[in-house]
C-alpha cells in the first residue's frame, strides 16, 4: 500500500509590523531638553544640566536598543521609555508649580512682562511636549506594541478608529497624532477629536487641561497687571 506524500505546508508568515520612525519622538525629547535649559534656575527641578543629561542618556539607550523604526518589544526598552517620559512629566509639573508660586508671591521671573511671558511660554511648551510623549508611550501598550497589533479597545480613540472608512488599512496613530492631541487639549482645555476611554487617559487629559488653564490664566493676568 502506497501512501500519499503530504505536500509541504508553508510556514505562517510573521505579523506585519507598522513601526514608525524614531526621529519624531526623539526630536520632541530634544526640544523638551532645550526648553529645560532655557528655564530660569528657580523653575527647574534640578541644576541646569542634570535633567537634560539624564533624558539624553535614556534617549540614546532607546535609539541603540531599537534604532530606525520603533517595533522591538522589550521589557527593558519599555521601562526605559516610561522612565524618560516620567522624568519629562515630573519636570514639567514641577516647573508649573514653581511658576505659579512665583506669580503668586511676585518672584523675579515674573517681575517684568517680558520675563513672565518667556518663562510662562517655556513652561507651557514643556507641558505640551511632556503630555504628548506621555500619551504616545502609554496608549495601547506603547509604540512598539502598536506596531504589531492594535487592541480592540484602545485607551485613546482617534477618529480613524471610530470610523475606519476615514483611514487606510492598517492605520496606526503616530507621534504627530499624539502631539496634536497634547496641543489641542492644552488650548481647548477639553477633548477635541480624540476621546479618552481608559481611566488613566481621562485623568491625564484632565490634569493637562488644568495645568494649561492655570499657566495661561495666571500668566496673562499677571502680565496685564505688570503692564498696567
Amino acid at each position: 500500500m502506497t501512501g500519499r506524500i503530504p505536500e509541504p505546508t508553508e510556514s505562517p508568515s510573521p505579523p506585519e509590523s507598522f513601526g514608525e520612525a524614531r526621529w519624531p519622538m526623539a526630536a520632541a525629547v530634544v526640544a523638551a531638553m532645550a526648553l529645560t535649559l532655557l528655564l530660569p534656575d528657580d523653575l527647574r527641578l534640578a541644576p541646569r544640566w542634570v535633567i537634560p543629561t539624564v533624558e539624553g542618556l535614556l534617549l540614546l539607550a532607546l535609539i541603540a536598543g531599537d534604532p530606525g523604526r520603533i517595533d522591538r518589544r522589550s521589557a527593558v526598552l519599555r521601562m526605559t521609555s516610561i522612565a524618560l517620559v516620567g522624568i519629562l512629566a515630573l519636570s514639567a509639573v514641577w516647573s508649573t508649580v514653581q511658576l505659579v508660586d512665583d506669580i503668586v508671591h511676585g518672584g523675579k521671573e515674573t517681575a517684568s512682562a517680558g520675563s513672565l511671558l518667556q518663562s510662562g511660554g517655556t513652561v507651557w511648551a514643556c507641558t505640551v511636549l511632556a503630555f504628548s510623549l506621555l500619551y504616545f508611550e502609554l496608549d495601547s501598550g506603547g509604540a512598539a506594541a502598536r506596531a504589531h497589533r492594535m487592541p480592540a479597545t484602545p485607551a485613546l480613540a482617534f477618529p480613524q478608529q471610530l470610523e475606519p472608512r476615514l483611514s487606510p488599512a492598517g492605520w496606526r496613530p503616530r507621534f504627530v497624532d499624539y502631539l496634536y492631541l497634547g496641543l489641542t487639549n492644552a488650548t481647548a482645555f477639553s477633548p477635541t477629536d480624540v476621546m479618552p476611554l481608559a481611566p488613566w487617559a481621562k485623568i491625564a487629559m484632565g490634569v493637562q487641561s488644568l495645568v494649561s488653564l492655570l499657566i495661561l490664566g495666571l500668566v496673562v493676568a499677571r502680565a496685564v497687571n505688570v503692564l498696567a
